[in-house]
């Protein structure tokens, strides 16, 4: 999947869509000290007063909330074996494919199963299941009319999981309308948190209005951080990378490649020629897959940078040594995240600083009366908490 399909389909949770439909809700509570289920509850969500599904529905659009690579990730399922017959995969498509809401709930509680077998949780969790229909408007041409574009549309049935913790009201002081009095509040009952959920998925992953079952979207808790255990043993998936991991991995390779110590204004160059790359893939109207960064697609990178003595044997040597896998890729967008923003960290004992990266080259380590200093070149007067700083004349 994309930023524009999951873009698409969190747009279309809202109530009465007629792009989204919901046909079942399946709601598990698991007690924290037991990592047992407590108690479970399914029903059609037609079922549900409005606010229950206006709350529901804001939270199912958190789980898909966040970037790819950072709390969004597609993951690849393991291959099957007869010795896993609660095959994360096996249980999803048959619920799926379940034409009765009973044959569907039973899947989904096996694979509850294994969310708390040899697992003990923070907080007591609540886990929601719910599986519907998505539409995908095909593309309209300039003549269409909008009701033309509803005649042709590409159906997705899907399921999709939300686990969220849940929190024992504060004690407080309430008044009581009725009683007209001023009192404790006395309430016990505990109050899920959809607010924040702390993981899920969306099942099957798709691309261009065409279903993967062999891929599903996982949603973690924390940006950058992913529950592996979650996706090894619950979801049967494989590894998975996070944009900081590949950023990591991209900055030892370049280290192995040019040595430790690096000229600011080169460096400026790398990124940028990697921003070249995401630039060219945001051009394309529907791209494929984002532009990823191999062995050759760092050689030239070093190269396009001024690096000139680079060549293809140092670069696979690097890749070797950093990942032991000559065939490793890396997103770019992983590697510049986004050229206008500041995610450059400068980091020093006195201060740390974060530029964009194209603001860089602006940037450099001089000597000045045997102490290394950072000199920033600037443009305009520099401010600091409104104050308007004197040009000193330091450097001869």
């Amino acid at each position: 999947m994309n930023k524009n399909d999951i873009a698409d389909i969190r747009k279309r949770f809202k109530v009465d869509s007629d792009l989204l439909t919901i046909t079942d809700i399946y709601n598990i509570y698991i007690r924290q000290e037991s990592s047992e289920i407590y108690h479970e509850e399914s029903q059609a969500f037609a079922l549900l007063d409005r606010e229950q599904q206006e709350l529901f529905l804001a939270n199912f659009k958190k789980v898909l909330g966040g970037k790819l690579g950072m709390k969004l990730f597609e993951v690849k399922f393991e291959p099957q074996s007869d010795e896993q017959p609660d095959h994360a995969q096996k249980l999803l498509y048959a619920g799926l494919q379940a034409e009765e809401a009973d044959e569907w709930k039973d899947e989904m509680q096996h694979l509850a199963l294994k969310m708390v077998k040899e697992v003990q949780y923070e907080k007591d969790l609540v886990v929601t299941f719910i599986r519907g229909n998505y539409f995908k408007k095909t593309k309209r041409s300039s003549e269409e009319t909008e009701i033309d574009a509803r005649d042709e549309v590409f159906t997705t049935p899907f399921i999709l999981c939300s686990m969220n913790h849940t929190d024992l009201p504060k004690r407080s002081i309430v008044f009581d309308f009725i009683g007209r009095e001023f009192k404790a509040n006395t309430m016990i009952d505990p109050i899920i948190n959809l607010a924040s959920p702390v993981g899920g998925f969306l099942f099957p992953s798709f691309t261009d209005n065409a279903a993967d079952v062999n891929h599903i979207l996982y949603a973690a808790g924390r940006m950058n951080k992913p529950d592996y255990r979650f996706i090894e043993e619950v979801l049967n998936g494989e590894e998975v990378m996070t944009a900081a991991d590949d950023k990591a991995v991209f900055e030892e390779i370049i280290k192995h490649v040019v040595g430790e110590e690096v000229a600011s204004q080169t460096l400026a160059n790398v990124y940028e020629a990697v921003h070249r790359l995401t630039e060219v893939d945001e051009e394309e109207e529907d791209p494929e897959e984002p532009p990823a960064l191999d062995k050759v697609q760092v050689e030239r990178v070093l190269k396009m940078s001024g690096v000139d003595y680079v060549d293809a044997e140092q670069v696979k040597n690097a890749f070797e040594s950093v990942v032991d896998n000559d065939m490793y890729e890396m997103k770019a967008s992983h590697i510049v995240p986004s050229y206008t923003s500041k995610s450059i960290k400068i980091e020093t004992k006195v201060a740390n600083i974060s530029v964009s990266p194209q603001d860089l080259k602006y940037v450099k380590q001089v000597n000045y009366d045997g102490k290394r200093c950072i000199l920033i070149e600037v443009e305009e007067d520099t401010i600091i908490d409104g104050f308007k700083l004197i040009s000193e004349k330091l450097l001869n």
